[in-house]
């Protein structure tokens, strides 16, 4: 008898943070009220509020026993928002029921948010859409949300000096008066909305304009509105895929010159067993170098790895997971990355119409256990997945498969380069 009335309290914990995760789903308020409906639509596929399944993101439960203490992860998709100024003609949940005071918003430990904007070749439109999904992360109660590659600009050679900005530096800040001046509107938007949400913002990346030189450029930026990173793409997408695609980076970009991570702070009862601590940052094409991966968890001590990218339709269905996977199982550590949306291509009449030729992004935006796991993701359509992320498992498996600690250094070693940075 006492055994089960102590795995009944057990699962009776664990279905009460699941309910509450799945509240974040429904726009239902913080707690238990509604936790019926909630698990009823969430079993069934159906996102609560929202009837038009066919234009909201559609998430894939992978494992989905909320009862399992390695598998809690808490989801969401949304629509798109809509311009200023349309009705919601959808069906899904109104303007008044998905906004929250400030007084409202209770962000949850370790909760990430992957945003896969719909990228236009609109630049304000694209900012305005970025600005939407961070608010819609914050009311999800994230502590940290990531954004994708290349989300200010159509992902072309030839578009990207037209889109490049000046970026801030690590340490700058919104009170860096002249400086300031001088940032794009992209950079200085990431930074003030870090701010008002009080999130950490991975932001996807951007083309950057320095010195000549065009870069695919990742800033990080604290609650505070600081830069606390800043990542230039390590490895170019140069490549030709036989029947496939061809692509040059290079023709335009230039690749940055060393690893990047950074360390989030806690609250006054945070310690490191139990929030992010460090993570790690590469851009799309760096996923595929086990190097650059091992560098920032073996040398550099990171528990999550974060992929801004873009992988087509060639590349994406056949590697996108499984790089992720890999580098999630190498480093024993959580690996999280985030899609632009995959837009769909022009009409056949307006072919070759457009200012710059149409890419296809995979999509599937997705969060991947130390196990190897998928613990969340979604399709190629714009939408969020949100997850809870169990940081005392990256120790756990560190300990259980302590390869770290079994290198044969006197056969093989991993050795930094003149430019990986202190």
């Amino acid at each position: 008898q006492t055994r089960l009335d102590r795995h009944t309290l057990d699962t009776d914990a664990l279905m009460k943070r699941a309910v509450q995760a799945l509240c974040v789903a429904s726009y239902f308020p913080w707690g238990a009220a509604g936790s019926r409906s909630a698990i009823t639509t969430c079993t069934s596929g159906i996102i609560a509020g929202r009837t038009d399944l066919q234009s909201s993101s559609t998430l894939k439960l992978k494992h989905t026993s909320f009862a399992s203490a390695a598998r809690r992860s808490s989801l969401l998709a949304f629509a798109p928002p809509l311009p200023s100024g349309k009705s919601n003609q959808r069906g899904f949940a109104t303007e008044k029921t998905m906004s929250s005071s400030s007084t409202d918003i209770q962000q949850i430990k370790n909760r990430v948010a992957l945003l896969q904007l719909p990228v236009t070749s609109d630049k304000s439109q694209n900012i305005q859409t970025a600005k939407d999904y961070i608010q819609k992360a914050y009311e999800a109660g994230a502590q940290l949300c990531v954004l994708p590659e290349i989300w200010n600009s159509p992902y072309a050679t030839s578009a990207f000096a037209e889109y490049a900005e000046v970026l801030p530096e690590v340490g700058d800040s919104l009170l860096d008066g002249d400086k300031a001046n001088n940032w794009g509107l992209s950079s200085i938007t990431l930074m003030e909305m870090a701010k008002s949400t009080n999130m950490y913002i991975v932001g996807g990346s951007i083309p950057e304009t320095c010195s000549s030189k065009i870069y695919n450029t990742c800033l990080i930026v604290n609650p505070s509105g600081k830069i606390v990173g800043k990542h230039r793409k390590v490895h170019l997408f140069d490549i030709n895929v036989p029947g496939g695609i061809q692509f040059k980076e290079s023709e335009t970009l230039t690749g940055g010159e060393g690893a990047t991570y950074f360390d989030v702070e806690g609250g006054d009862d945070d310690d490191d067993e139990s929030g992010f601590g460090r993570i790690g940052v590469g851009i799309c094409y760096d996923i595929r170098f086990p190097e650059y991966a091992l560098l920032l968890t073996q040398m550099r001590k990171c528990k999550i790895l974060i992929y801004p990218g873009a992988f087509n339709l060639t590349t994406g269905p056949a590697h996108w997971e499984l790089l992720q996977r890999a580098r999630a199982v190498d480093g024993q550590c959580f690996v999280l990355t985030a899609s632009p949306a995959r837009m769909p291509p022009p009409p056949p009449e307006d072919d070759g119409k457009a200012k710059y030729p149409h890419y296809s992004a995979w999509g599937h935006s997705t969060v991947i256990s130390p196990w190897g796991e998928v613990v969340a993701t979604c399709d190629e359509k714009p939408g969020m997945v949100v997850a809870d992320l169990e940081m005392d498992k990256v120790d756990e498996m560190r300990m259980g498969i302590p390869t770290m600690s079994q290198k044969r250094h006197d056969i093989y070693r991993l050795v930094e380069g003149d430019n990986a940075k202190e």
